[in-house]
């Protein structure tokens, strides 16, 4: 939902600074490694119980995130396989994040026994929110949107990190709501793909076709020679 709605305000407003990021030298591979490096050191901070810190982490490793982006686009290095890098370190940090609050509720005597499964729930259900779109895509259909991307599961969790009560809560709310924009993105996939193959195909071969004719015309256009007046 944010993605869709502050993407472009986000992307301008960081765009000097992917300009200036480029005078350094770093390359959009390394933001991308440190917002990794961060992100561990995030997880690994709320396993220890130290939320406050963890959270503060949590800010610390979206920067890069958010700047790999700009300097990609301002170096001229944006590419398949940066977006490829960058989507993976993304699910990578998420398990991080999600393990260390599986730990640390494990490790709390006040918790329930029960209570280290909900950040697993949650990790299985944004796994399938970020497949579905992920081989929506390899098909040619279009599945972003929902109410809670990761751009809403990280603010719920930094949150829940910051006014501890709330926590619980807090991934209760994000359980049901990435459950339901799973259920979104599958309906909305659905919906694109009802048309049958065979139709699909004679659809694409008119397009073609026509593209075709237009090309053909295009061509006789310029190699036709004008008649000459007797």
């Amino acid at each position: 939902m944010f993605d869709g709605t502050f993407r472009k305000p986000v992307d301008a407003a960081v765009k000097p600074i992917g300009q200036a990021l480029k005078k350094t030298g770093l390359s959009p591979d390394h933001l991308t490694i440190l917002g990794l490096l961060v992100g561990i050191g995030a997880g690994v901070a709320i396993g220890a119980g130290r939320l406050w810190v963890g959270a503060a982490l949590v800010v610390l490793a979206a920067l890069p995130d958010l700047l790999d982006g700009a300097l990609a686009k301002a170096s001229g290095l944006s590419s398949q396989r940066g977006a490829f890098f960058d989507s993976t370190v993304d699910r990578v940090t998420d398990m991080f994040l999600l393990g260390g609050i599986a730990w640390y509720f494990a490790t709390d005597p006040g918790a329930a026994a029960e209570l280290p499964l909900l950040p697993f729930a949650i990790a299985g259900v944004s796994s399938l929110v970020s497949y579905q779109r992920a081989k929506a895509e390899s098909l040619g259909i279009d599945a972003k949107g929902g109410l809670m991307e990761r751009a809403e599961r990280i603010i719920a969790i930094l949150i829940g990190l910051v006014v501890n009560v709330l926590l619980v809560p807090i991934l209760w709310l994000m359980l049901v709501l990435t459950t339901i924009t799973a259920v979104q993105r599958f309906w909305k996939v659905w919906k694109q793909a009802a048309v049958a193959p065979v139709t699909q195909e004679r659809i694409e071969m008119r397009r073609s076709r026509r593209a075709g004719r237009r090309v053909a015309r295009i061509d006789r256009r310029r190699t036709s020679v004008p008649r000459r007046r007797p």
